[in-house]
């Protein structure tokens, strides 16, 4: 039996399909202890954690490792005066001290930060500020030390530094500290619903927020692991994710654990989609997920076969239908997409036991109880586009679903208006009960009495060989309220050109019905984008003509 089946019931039919699943845990639920802790007692070899880099340096740690490495890193917070409730920044990339510091945190009750390497100095202070931080644990690479004490000083605050690996001035390396730090720590009390982590979203119409999840979050990632990465207990998971990202929650600890598979982590700076598919049948790999940006450069570069892998699956952006079906007939393993958001976990997904259809988010996870609104709060009828919201149970209470943000008790209170969750995400449901995404719901287009969704245009623009990247934006026109304006990066070999324009036109529009007909076309060099890679669609709006 999985550790999983502790904390939750299902309710699957015939065939194994989930149709219902419902937690449950004690009130003082931890998953360090409850779950690392607990599956090292009973089964101390087990793999947790693949680790490489690209100089060859490999390490295979047991859940017996990962138990007795966050404790040591545990009792060195504890000793620097990290307790429960303390807020602790991890800026760690993929290196492997992120997995013991992360659950060392747990385990203390301090609340976890995690960030992306790529921050700014002033992308730092603003975190620093905003959260209060009491330390930060940072990588020694990419000159990230020098960042932070510049950020703390402009922030006019001080916070306990340490850095790992290697040393940086002004920084203890915790690496060393660790190794003489008791392997012994005694179970310090937290409760399910304390603040155990917290994320700065990427910010696409504003400052970054701060979406606090508690100690209930890990178990709302069973779904995830599980029925949609089918990650097997004894297998191996790879999620493509840097550890500053939500999506490393997603794929790279929780769920995954839970559900009793490793997970294989690939430290890397550069993208090399060869080098991806090297580690998948160097270490046999059988679940894998990654962003559609991998598998487009898969499929361009050629797929070469990967025997151990058994499961494929994809989020965080536009899949184009021709990755989808090209992946497919080379591999057999069709792509499976899933949805959610940094406030929540898996919201929909192609579920194991059913059929993925190329573009499709699948069907409303079993977790959650979601319905597709209009402006009004009325809901909408089939293949009509309405906003996805969470509908929480009678108690209130929706585990999975952030718990507050940070300091902006308004935004979350607009978040939740009429007793729903508003995700903000644009969807409609087919005559199948199928979902598809369709963008933020205020980048819906409003053209000719008709609304359109920019995803699947974009899906069709990203169908032409001469498009790299894509978005779709409404802008004024006076016939129409809003003309459908493309824009687009090309690639290489290609240059901007009227003839070019009207090519990408002709390609798109005779597979559009006429209401969705491409009238703009604009060529940039790049994308207006925020820190994570989502691009600015309300930033690309306000300078937008009608060309």
């Amino acid at each position: 039996m999985s550790i999983y089946q502790k904390f939750c019931t299902e309710i699957t039919d015939q065939l194994g399909n989930l149709q219902k699943l419902t937690l449950n845990y004690p009130d003082n639920f931890n998953f360090g202890y409850d779950v690392v802790d607990a599956i090292a007692d009973e089964t101390p070899n087990k793999k947790a954690i693949v680790w490489c880099n690209t100089e060859g340096e490999e390490h295979i740690f047991t859940f017996a490792d990962i138990k007795k490495y966050s404790n040591q890193m545990a009792n060195v917070f504890k000793k620097a005066g990290i307790t429960r409730g303390d807020k602790v920044m991890l800026v760690l990339k993929r290196h492997y001290e992120y997995w013991f510091a992360a659950v060392a945190l747990h385990k203390l009750g301090a609340v976890m930060i995690p960030a992306t390497h790529m921050l700014t100095v002033n992308d730092f202070v603003y975190r620093i500020k905003a959260s209060k931080v009491k330390a930060i644990v940072c990588t020694s690479q990419n000159e990230v030390p020098q960042k932070i004490k510049s950020a703390l000083k402009q922030a006019e605050t001080t916070a306990k530094l340490w850095c790992v690996q290697a040393s940086a001035e002004g920084f203890e390396n915790l690496t060393e500290a660790m190794k003489i730090a008791d392997s012994e720590l005694s179970r310090i009390e937290t409760l399910a619903t304390d603040a155990m982590m917290l994320y700065f979203t990427s910010g696409t119409t504003g400052y970054p927020k701060g979406v606090i999840h508690d100690y209930t979050y890990p178990l709302a990632h069973i779904v995830t692991a599980k029925y949609w990465q089918q990650a097997e207990d004894g297998g191996l998971h790879f999620t493509v994710a840097e550890t500053g990202w939500a999506k490393a929650s997603w794929g790279k600890i929780y769920g995954q654990w839970l559900v009793g598979s490793a997970v294989m982590v690939y430290d890397f700076d550069n993208f090399d989609p060869k080098q991806l598919t090297y580690i998948i049948n160097r270490y046999g790999v059988t679940s894998f997920c990654a962003p559609p940006t991998v598998y487009r450069y898969l499929v361009r570069k050629g797929i070469p076969d990967m025997p151990t892998l058994k499961h494929a699956s994809t989020a965080g952006e536009m899949l184009a239908p021709e990755v989808f079906r090209k992946f497919t007939e080379r591999t057999g393993l069709p792509l499976c997409e899933g949805y959610g958001q940094t406030e929540t976990t898996l919201l929909m997904a192609n579920f194991k036991g059913k059929e993925p259809v190329e573009g499709s988010m699948g069907t409303i996870s079993p977790f959650y109880n979601i319905e597709l609104r209009s402006k009004n709060g009325e809901p909408t009828p089939v293949g009509e586009i309405g906003e996805v919201v969470i509908v929480p149970p009678e108690n209130g209470r929706q585990p999975g679903v952030f718990c507050g943000y940070l300091g902006n008790e308004e935004q979350l209170e607009f978040v939740w208006r009429g007793g729903v969750y508003h995700t903000g995400d644009a969807a409609y449901v087919d005559e199948n009960g199928l979902y598809w995404f369709h963008g933020r719901f205020d980048d819906i287009i409003k053209t000719g009495g008709f609304r359109v969704g920019p995803y699947e245009i974009e899906n069709v623009l990203m169908e032409h060989p001469s498009v790299v990247e894509c978005s779709v934006i409404g802008v004024p026109d006076t016939l129409r309220c809003q003309a459908i304006k493309a824009v687009i990066v090309l690639g290489q070999g290609y240059t901007p050109s009227k003839e070019l324009e009207l090519e990408i036109k002709e390609f798109c529009n005779q597979k559009l019905a006429e209401y969705k007909w491409i009238r703009i076309i604009e060529f940039v060099d790049e994308m207006p984008k925020t820190i994570s890679g989502k691009i600015q669609k309300n930033v690309q709006r306000k300078t937008a003509t009608k060309g």
